[in-house]
Order: structure tokens, then C-alpha cells, then sequence
């Protein structure tokens, strides 16, 4: 097991903190303004940086205590997603996030968890002419600059 960064010639392999939440899609924007407020999510010259994944049916049933009440029946709530989003190793800005996200969900008990892994950051080398770069393709996913000639 690797336990501790490394480098290659482009990048650097960083201990950090993966955080994963479910959520209804429609508490996905409310959560992350609250977690933004707390830290950018940077990496590199990017902030926000977060996945979210497609919608899936999330399973489970109420028991006694439960603020829905108790109930027999499986619930299967569709439209539910998952976000995840790395943190430095600061159990303290961990700590903040994850109550941040608590406070800002609607469940009663939310699905947050925190897992170490290492993860890629770019050196920044210069690689413009890099014929992968998504500034050297043609993928639908690109801006398109559509340049208008002004009336004479």
C-alpha cells in the first residue's frame, strides 16, 4: 500500500481526503454553496472542482424514531445523486465541511464519507502543442467562440 505521496515527471501523487455525499439533486447546489463557503475546492488554476454522478434510486426504509415514521414498505427514491470532492488532510477543515454539509441536507441521516487517497496535481509544465489537451480537440463538451462581424 502506498502511504505517502509521490512524483513523476508531470505531476505530483498527494495524500488528501476524499469526500463523498448522496443527496436528492435538488439539494446538490444548496450543499456545495455551503461547502464553497468554507473552502474553494482548488486544484490548480481551477475552484469548485467537485462530480457529481448520474441520477440513481436510492433504497432504504423508515424504522421507529425515524422522522418519517416507521414504516414496512422499502422506500425507492429516484433522482438521488452522488458528489465527491477533495480535501487537504486537516481533520479540522474535514470536520467543518462534513457539518456543513449535514446542516445544509435534507435528511435526517445523510450518507457523508471521508476516505485518505492519493490523487494527481499537475506540475503546471508547459504542454500547449500536447494533441490530447482539450484545447486541441473537438469535443462537443468545448466552448465554441462564434465571432459576428459588426454591421458597416
Amino acid at each position: 500500500m502506498i502511504d505517502s505521496g509521490f512524483e513523476t515527471t508531470s505531476l505530483r501523487m498527494t495524500l488528501l481526503l476524499l469526500v463523498t455525499f448522496q443527496a436528492p439533486v435538488a439539494d446538490v447546489d444548496r450543499i456545495m454553496d455551503a461547502v464553497v463557503a468554507i473552502t474553494p475546492l482548488g486544484t490548480g488554476k481551477y475552484d469548485r472542482n467537485a462530480y457529481q454522478s448520474a441520477h440513481g434510486i436510492e433504497r432504504y426504509r423508515p424504522l421507529d424514531g425515524a422522522a418519517a415514521g416507521a414504516e414496512t414498505e422499502l422506500r425507492r427514491r429516484p433522482g438521488t445523486v452522488e458528489v465527491s470532492f477533495e480535501l487537504p488532510d486537516d481533520q479540522a477543515l474535514a470536520a467543518r465541511v462534513v457539518e456543513a454539509i449535514f446542516q445544509a441536507h435534507s435528511y435526517q441521516e445523510p450518507v457523508i464519507r471521508i476516505q485518505p487517497i492519493l490523487a494527481s496535481r499537475s506540475k503546471g509544465l508547459e504542454d500547449q502543442a500536447n494533441p490530447n489537451r482539450w484545447w486541441n480537440t473537438t469535443g462537443d463538451w468545448k466552448k465554441t467562440i462564434v465571432l459576428v462581424a459588426e454591421p458597416v
